[in-house]
């Protein structure tokens, strides 16, 4: 009987290579399930858990992809908006305004920036937005705006504390602590106050109150301080008296730890010396015109006799 051989059919070599690939797929797959496998049996979820995990992360990054393309859009805007809308037609927009804290400010100034936002609708109205635009008065250090539902706008100022005067241009500015400008003073106002003077002065104001807390009982006694050419000072007593400082930090506070003491055994304030000059670290200098008469009347006596 004649056998009968297929035209068609594939050579030996092919069939062998693909038999030889579908073994290593089968391999890969093998190896790929006992792996993913290992790694469930690892973690401290079942597998249960896991799938409900991964369909927590698709939702997730689907919502944020609908947000995204709904803020492109404009609708989250305008859904805002209705919100808004409906919440002024229930009664909840700004009518009232309640200032706390505002003990030295002009509260009128407050008022002007919060009743901006009247008869705006609550949800409208921007805090931090508010807030900055009331940290641009000079009195205010920090603020606290917010929301009291139904329609009230609570505000609690802290306000900047005044720490001397400062003489500019002929005209006399309260300041605080950081050199903070507050507001223009008359004379009168800016009495029992320290006067600080001199380019660059602003940046000082702590400087200048850590040097005075080296001789706190002269404090009270020193009416004005001058920055003299950005490196030194110059104290003026309220007895008129001037005392010349050296430049430098430590050497000021020494000179005047000093200056301190020579009082306390001298008593060189209220005397006849209107200047004392301790910018030389061995010495001090006095400038003293009524001595130098006196000396002089005493001399042209002596001659007389």
């Amino acid at each position: 009987m004649a056998q009968k051989i297929s035209r068609n059919a594939p050579p030996v070599r092919r069939q062998a290579r693909r038999q030889n690939t579908r073994n290593k797929v089968q391999r890969v797959h093998a190896t790929t399930g006992s792996l993913m496998g290992a790694v469930v049996r690892i973690l401290p979820v079942t597998e249960e858990q896991l799938h409900k995990m991964f369909l927590i992360v698709i939702f997730a990054v689907v919502a944020a992809a609908a947000w995204s393309i709904a803020s492109l859009a404009g609708l989250t805007t305008l859904a805002h908006q209705q919100f808004a809308s409906v919440a002024a037609e229930a009664g909840f927009e700004v009518r009232r305004v309640e200032v706390h804290g505002a003990d030295r400010i002009n509260k009128l100034k407050v008022y002007e920036r919060v009743l901006a936002e009247r008869n705006r609708a609550m949800p409208l109205v921007e805090l931090d937005v508010l807030r900055d635009s009331l940290k641009e008065l000079s009195w205010v250090a920090d603020a606290r705006v917010s929301r009291r539902l139904p329609d009230t706008i609570v505000v609690d100022i802290v306000e900047r504390v005044p720490h001397a005067v400062l003489r500019r241009d002929n005209r006399l500015v309260l300041i605080d602590a950081t050199g903070a400008e507050l507001e223009a003073v008359s004379r009168a106002e800016a009495k029992d106050r320290l006067v600080l003077s001199g380019e660059g002065v602003q940046a000082q104001v702590g400087n200048l109150d850590k040097l005075l807390d080296a001789a706190p009982a002269l404090r009270p006694q020193i009416a004005e301080a001058k920055w003299i050419g950005n490196r030194r000072w110059d104290l003026t007593f309220k007895t008129g008296q001037t005392l010349a400082l050296p430049k430098g930090a430590n050497l000021a506070a020494t000179a005047l730890i000093e200056f301190a003491r020579l009082d306390g055994v001298n008593r060189l304030l209220g005397g006849k010396v209107l200047a004392f000059d301790m910018r030389s670290g061995e010495r001090i200098y006095f400038r003293c015109p009524e001595c130098r008469e006196e000396e002089a009347a005493a001399a042209a006596a002596t001659k007389e006799s």
